[in-house]
């Protein structure tokens, strides 16, 4: 009989007691870079000379991606006031696997470099993808879309010659069951290496964009590292 009642004080705790509740679980539900890189900046037809570029098999962003998605699971997961179900369940579940996204106008699903397993969920392709990942993952909390996109900037020059900078943007976004969006973090950061324009059109081979990508996310991530905790801390709460 002690045995009994002690149990049940244990338990009257356990739900009095924030530390002892249940932490909510989030699916993560896709992971990807645009490949289309933004030229609005430099007044060129994305469409076009991005398309270029984005077709061109040297200009890889995998290992890029693949940085983030590390740093993010590793360390920036951690700091989250909730759990993130683990990427297998998520890439393993058939239902995710068979199911067709939907695009933007101009995009395709390759027009994204996507951690592997992951499939390339268009964030700003209205409700569809979101509305068909809540029903997948209907027994999670909340699920997660997380992408990195860049964008190519005028810097200083004179008449068509100038100077470029390359911008990375990642927004991680999470909506719970009801389908409302709970929170957006943004985060955009400048590359140190820089390109340039020569008669108004900046060089756009692989070779040397590339490289202002991998410096634009190096510094992206390090903004992150001492600004994750505090922009986690007020957003994260409102799951």
């Amino acid at each position: 009989m002690k045995k009994l009642k002690m149990l049940l004080v244990v338990a009257m705790v356990a739900v009095a007691l924030p530390g002892f509740a249940q932490r909510k679980k989030v699916a993560v539900v896709t992971f990807y870079a645009e490949k289309q890189v933004d030229l609005a900046d430099v007044g060129l037809d994305a469409v076009t000379v991005a398309a270029d570029l984005m077709n061109d098999p040297t200009f890889n962003l995998q290992p890029l991606l693949k940085e983030y998605h590390d740093k993010f699971f590793n360390e920036y997961a951690k700091k989250f006031p909730f759990d993130l179900v683990p990427e297998a369940t998520v890439t393993g579940n058939a239902a995710y696997q068979s199911f067709m996204p939907e695009y933007t106008a101009g995009y395709t699903a390759s027009s994204f470099e996507v951690i592997e397993g992951y499939k390339p969920l268009d964030h700003n392709n209205g409700k569809k993808n979101e509305e068909g990942m809540e029903k997948i993952f209907n027994d999670v909390d909340g699920i997660m879309f997380v992408y990195v996109k860049f964008a190519l900037n005028k810097g200083f020059g004179v008449g068509g010659t100038a100077t470029t900078k390359m911008q990375a943007y990642t927004n991680i976004v999470v909506y719970n069951k009801k389908g409302d969006k709970v929170f957006t973090i943004n985060e955009h950061a400048n590359s140190k290496k820089t390109g340039v324009m020569v008669g108004g059109v900046p060089v756009m081979k692989a070779e040397k964009i590339l490289p202002m990508c991998q410096s634009a996310l190096t510094e992206l991530m390090e903004d992150l590292d001492k600004r994750i905790q505090k922009i986690i801390d007020k957003a994260g709460k409102k799951l």
